[in-house]
């Protein structure tokens, strides 16, 4: 582990490769699973705010579980998570023509309509961020239905770091990614 500022990162972000392989998954990780994304506080506002433009793309039995469970769930810890559908995918998902798993509010964001990606932590994928009161963990979650896009990550040599790029800059900002690179380039001599 290292510092940056108020977080502690695990090497295993540079040390790992990832590329997600959607033609092979499918968006597993959307449905896969015993809970929902986890969501920051700030995320709840963005979620009803967006919804009246996302649903158009939500089938029946999301609307009816978000109906029933509300925009997000609190865990008895206090986490907060999107709603699942019988214990699997998430409520927010949609399928693309190609029957690969896409969230409801990036496609609204690819569409112009919205300009919010998706869920932080959804963009973070496979990097987890956890917060404590002195700091912030920043670590890779390993996990086996992702083994597609490990191999396709090591093939096109794409460290985890370099393939979240542009979700860490939007957590932490451009000063603390251009940290971890000169970091990440000083374990790699």
């Amino acid at each position: 582990m290292f510092q940056i500022n108020n977080t502690l990162v695990s090497e295993s972000i540079i040390e790992n490769d990832f590329v997600c392989n959607l033609s092979a998954c499918k968006g597993a990780c959307c449905v896969e699973g015993d809970a929902g994304a986890p969501l920051e506080p700030k995320e709840i506002e963005v979620i009803r705010n967006n919804f009246p433009i996302i649903k158009k793309y939500l089938n029946k039995k999301s609307l009816a579980e978000i109906d029933k469970q509300g925009f997000f769930v609190k865990k008895d810890n206090g986490e907060l998570e999107t709603p699942i559908i019988n214990g699997k995918e998430c409520v927010y998902l949609i399928l693309n023509k190609n029957k690969v798993a896409q969230c409801s509010f990036e496609k609204a964001f690819e569409e112009g309509l919205i300009s919010w990606k998706k869920p932080i932590s959804c963009h973070l994928y496979p990097v987890r961020t956890k917060d404590f009161s002195e700091f912030t963990s920043v670590n890779y979650d390993k996990w086996s239905i992702c083994s597609d896009a490990c191999k396709l990550g090591k093939q096109l040599k794409v460290p985890v770091y370099k393939f979240v790029k542009e979700a860490l800059v939007r957590k932490f900002g451009k000063k603390w990614y251009f940290e971890l690179e000169q970091i990440a380039s000083n374990l790699k001599k």
